[in-house]
């Protein structure tokens, strides 16, 4: 197989540590892919954008706020309809905290937007469709890491980020 292109992405797990819930949106009909579905913020890194930089971006663009990065989650690989390498994304996962869950204010992309205590947002993330599958996963796992992180180390993670560029 020769190598092919593929995008990079970012995603960013949105938890508000005032309420103890994560945020999810849901896409509106009017998008290409995944019309209806529930996820949590995720774009695309642009050309010479690093995945931090490109994750505050697509935060402020989608939720008109800023957010603390606190760990990164992990990484994904997923193709973004038919397995084709233009639809091929990798991505990093991180996890954000949102002290004030009433600022956002979605934009064009979503339709909707809820916060949920993590039972209740692996519930709603019920169908099987692989989107939904995925943001099911991110969470569950947030849910584990998050409060397994030391002060300490989330503090380290604010203040220098995780950019080795």
């Amino acid at each position: 197989m020769s190598p092919g292109r593929f995008s990079a992405g970012v995603a960013a797990v949105i938890w508000s540590s005032t309420t103890n819930q994560y945020l999810l949106l849901r896409r509106s009909d009017q998008k290409d892919y995944g019309r209806g579905i529930w996820e949590c913020v995720t774009g695309r890194v642009e050309q010479g954008e690093c995945f931090e930089d490109a994750l505050v971006r697509e935060v402020r663009e989608e939720l008109g706020v800023a957010v603390q990065v606190e760990y990164i989650l992990g990484t994904t690989h997923f193709y973004r309809g038919a397995l084709t390498p233009e639809n091929e994304l990798v991505g990093v996962v991180y996890l954000c905290s949102l002290e004030d869950p009433g600022s956002i204010a979605i934009g064009p992309e979503h339709s909707e937007y809820r916060w949920l205590a993590a039972k209740e947002t692996i519930e709603l993330l019920s169908a099987a469709d692989p989107s939904t599958q995925w943001a099911r996963r991110v969470i569950e796992r947030a849910e584990i890491i998050r409060p397994k992180l030391p002060d300490k180390l989330v503090r380290i993670n604010r203040q220098t980020g995780f950019e080795l560029g």
